[in-house]
């Protein structure tokens, strides 16, 4: 201790002020940066969200009319967008879906962002896609199947949602009949 000296840092009020406001504005800023990250994140993950369920929809074939409606219900019911951000959401995920050579690219990015339930959820939405013509053929199935793997949805899983899409595509024709 006989080597130390100690020092009175006296600060004025003035400088309390400017150092207060500084900080203040620093703690503002990071929020606002905090903000802007959540809503990018956000986006990425509403677009590799409709990219793989694009993906799953054209397997086959071109997107069709009725699965093309069935993807902007989803958007607008389970993610609360509008039309016209719903419309540039599926023409964003299309241009992402084009360019992906796996579903690595999708299953990666939704395994970073959710959690075990919001998985379960992406499968019962590829799931809800593909029924929506109320045609499912090997391609799909199979391409359910390697993305359901890639998210840690087991195969009982993957077959529980199956089951419960079809059982509510049932349960509508009845209500409609």
């Amino acid at each position: 201790m006989a080597g130390r000296k100690s020092a009175v840092v006296v600060v004025s009020e003035e400088n309390g002020r400017v150092m207060f406001g500084s900080i203040k504005a620093f703690i503002s800023r990071a929020m606002e940066d905090a903000n802007q990250r959540k809503n990018v994140e956000q986006r990425e993950l509403l677009i590799v969200t409709a990219a793989l369920l694009i993906r799953v929809a054209t397997v086959d074939s071109e997107l069709s009319d009725i699965r093309r409606v069935r993807l902007h219900a989803i958007f607008r019911s389970h993610y609360g967008l509008d039309d016209a951000a719903t419309v540039q959401l599926l023409v964003d995920a299309d241009a992402v879906a084009r360019s992906a050579v796996d579903l690595y690219r999708f299953t990666r990015q939704l395994n970073e962002f959710l959690d075990d339930d919001g998985r379960r959820r992406i499968v019962q939405l590829m799931w809800e896609t593909v029924y929506a013509d109320q045609r499912v053929n090997e391609f799909e199935e199979n391409l359910i199947w390697r993305a359901a793997d890639l998210l840690g949805v087991s195969s009982r899983q993957r077959v529980e949602l199956r089951q419960h899409v079809v059982a509510g595509i049932k349960n509508l024709a009845a209500m409609s009949a």
